[in-house]
Formats: C-alpha cells, structure tokens, sequence
C-alpha cells in the first residue's frame, strides 16, 4: 500500500481520480454550453459567449431579432389628444383655399353627395392623420394620389378649415333609430368594444373620427376594407382586429346606424 496520504495528489490514484474528473466536467461544459447551443440549427448566435448566456439561460439583448417588419407602409403619425385643437384663423383661411380642390368629392362646404366622407366638423387631427397616410402610401386611393404633393403646413390647413365648418346631418337623418349592441356594449367574448367609446357618443379616441351623419355605403366600404386588410393604416391594427370580429349584420347595422345621427 502506498506511503502517500489518500487525499494528496502525490497519491497516483487520487490524482488520476481527480484528472478524470476535471476532464469530465470539462468536457461536459464544452459539450453543454458551448457545442449543444452552437449546433443548433434555429438558433442564431453571435459566437462562443453567446452560445454560453444562452445555455445559462441569460438574457440575451444582442441579438433580440428586431420585430417582423410588414411588407406595406404603416402610419407614421403619432397622435395626441391635443393635437391640432389651437384655432388658427390664418390656417383656416388658407386651408379654405387649398379645399377647392376637394370639392368634387367631398362638396362645397364639405358635405358630400357621392358617398366620399364628410368632413364638415371632423376632426382636424382625424383629416389631417388621413391626407398624411395617403401622403406617404399607408393608405391607397386612386383618387387622393394628389396628396403626395401637399406639405405638411398644407395638410394642417385643409384639416383647421374641414374642422371650423358645422356638421351637417345627413338626408336620412333619424335620431329616433335605436343604437345597435355593438354600438353601445360592443361584443366582449369576441374582444369587440363599443363603438361609441371611440367614436363618441361614450368616449372618442385621437384619431378616432366622428362618425354621425356619415355615408352608409362609406363607413360599410371602409369596414369591410379593414376586415379584408385592404385598408391597413389603423394604428396598433385596432380597427382591423374589429372588423375581422364583425358579422356582415353587424357592420351593415352600424353604417346605417351611424348615417342616421346627427
């Protein structure tokens, strides 16, 4: 029996004991936290430390992929409750200049006869966020192509005078028509608010436009383009998301709905 203590390494056997050991464990850690992550074929890593935090299971900011950018133009506008709500008599002024333009759509006092939007009294930030969306291609109109030309002090314009004029009701105006649940209560099982706590009556949202008095066969053309996706320059895709939600009775119940307010 040797002389040397068991637990020295001078002992051959603790010390080979010991050796393979710490080759085990080293080779394990190599295997595990360096070779296991690495061969993996869907992760993307940005080299040996990497495939180390991400064995550990730390955190790994660096290489976060960045989220799926869509394949159209979204909004860029950014919207504030505030926003465009100071009168400027001049803005106005001009703006009634620039809106001759858009007379044969929308009408002399914008009010229109041809089931494009009515713009008298909407808000200015609603009109102004549109004409930026059609300015940029996040919305598409054949018809709104010429608001590529306009400046952003142009679109702030044409958006104070829509806003200054009164708010016509409609020919079939009836404000004895009885509001329909999704209107009123939404439809909560099928994550639907109310439609008036956006777009008044309850509440309204900035951004959210003003939706009595207007067109029947728009507001049913402009929900069923949301639902399809055709129409995708809603922010945060709410409206989209909604409409996807909405029985063909239901948008057909809310457009006529909506016509008939004041």
């Amino acid at each position: 029996m040797s002389d040397q203590p068991l637990f020295s390494l001078r002992n051959p056997w603790f010390a080979t004991s010991v050796g393979i050991t710490v080759a085990i464990a080293v080779l394990s850690a190599i295997a595990g936290l360096i070779w296991l992550p690495l061969a993996q074929p869907d992760l993307k890593l940005a080299g040996v430390w990497d495939a180390i935090c991400s064995a550990a299971g730390v955190p790994r900011a660096a290489v976060q992929e960045a989220g799926v950018k869509p394949d159209f133009k979204t909004s860029n506008v950014v919207m504030t409750s505030e926003m465009l709500t100071k009168v400027n008599q001049v803005s106005i002024g001009r703006g009634a200049t620039l809106a001759q333009r858009c007379a044969i759509c929308h009408g002399p006092q914008g009010v229109s006869d041809a089931h494009s939007p009515n713009l008298a009294g909407q808000f200015a930030a609603v009109t102004y966020k549109e004409l930026a969306d059609f300015k940029t291609g996040a919305r598409v109109s054949v018809v709104m192509t010429f608001a590529a030309t306009m400046s952003d002090q142009d679109m702030k314009d044409v958006a104070a005078y829509y806003a200054y004029l009164p708010r016509v009701p409609s020919n079939n105006l009836d404000t004895g028509r009885p509001a329909p649940a999704i209107v009123v209560t939404g439809a909560p099982m099928r994550n639907i608010p109310p439609c008036g706590s956006c777009h008044g009556d309850i509440d309204n949202k900035a951004g959210s436009p003003w939706l009595g008095g207007q067109s029947a066969v728009y507001i049913k053309a402009q929900l069923d383009a949301f639902a399809s996706g055709a129409r995708r320059n809603d922010i945060s895709q709410q409206m989209r998301n909604i409409a996807r939600q909405m029985t063909a009775e239901e948008i057909d119940q809310v457009a006529h709905y909506y016509e008939a307010q004041p």
